[in-house]
């Protein structure tokens, strides 16, 4: 009887956990858990570069906003090209602060050489755009589309968040009508306002008549009225493309 009732009574064993089975490196399911891995990495940088590309879209509008005389109507080629110039050389005083603090005497090592590499590789590549294809600037040698511009950036809201290590950036906001837009904003560059950029270089300004700036002018009037029919003007793209 007591055999009976040890055998009854006695704790069950636990069954251990089953050992993970290996894939096979030459499997299709390792071929499937590289191929996603890649994709979530393809995904996580696309996300990245859209975050930064959107933060550096709206320091640029922030500055060029700050450089603009509001008694303009519109601006000349030439005019355009002084400000980006200017653009150029945003880094000048923080350049000449770094050399300053690493030409003391008797210092060891260079300070903040990272930062200052970082801002020589963009000043080299916005140069090389400015003379060669060109560079991107909001699109202040059209009337209307400058009037836009001004009308947009002037309410403008800075703002970052740091979500999943990405910087979300800023936002526009048009109003108190639109302040739900604004909280509920997730960074998608295609509903941002309707912004006109367009690309400037230097070629051929300093041969540049003045015939040809009133040509200039008149090409802008001409866009003002195709954007009157509805039509897209030539040279310009939008935030939204």
């Amino acid at each position: 009887m007591s055999r009976s009732l040890n055998c009854v009574f006695q704790p069950k064993l636990q069954k251990g956990k089953a050992p993970e089975k290996v894939v096979h490196p030459y499997s299709r399911k390792a071929a499937y858990l590289a191929r996603e891995e890649t994709r979530l990495k393809r995904k996580e940088r696309q996300k990245n570069d859209k975050a930064t590309r959107l933060n550096v879209i709206g320091e640029k509008l922030l500055w060029f906003q700050g450089q603009l005389d509001p008694e303009k109507m519109s601006y000349a080629r030439k005019d355009a090209c002084e400000i980006i110039e200017r653009y150029l050389h945003r880094f000048d005083s923080e350049l000449e602060q770094i050399e300053l603090m690493n030409g003391i005497k008797g210092r060891q090592g260079r300070l903040h050489g990272a930062r200052e590499a970082v801002i020589k590789q963009t000043i080299e590549r916005e140069r090389a755009q400015y003379e060669g294809i060109g560079f991107e600037i909001p699109d202040i040698l059209n009337g209307k589309h400058l009037k836009t511009f001004r009308q947009v950036v002037n309410k403008v809201i800075k703002w970052s968040k740091l979500l999943n290590r990405q910087l979300i950036g800023f936002m526009l906001i048009f109003g108190k009508t639109n302040a739900l837009f604004c909280r509920e904003w997730t960074g998608d560059l295609k509903k941002l306002p309707n912004i006109k950029l367009r690309t400037v270089n230097n070629k051929g300004l300093d041969t540049k008549s003045k015939g040809t700036e009133d040509n200039q002018e008149a090409e802008n009037n001409k866009q003002d009225e195709e954007d009157d029919l509805g039509n897209e003007p030539d040279g310009g793209t939008s935030m939204s493309d």
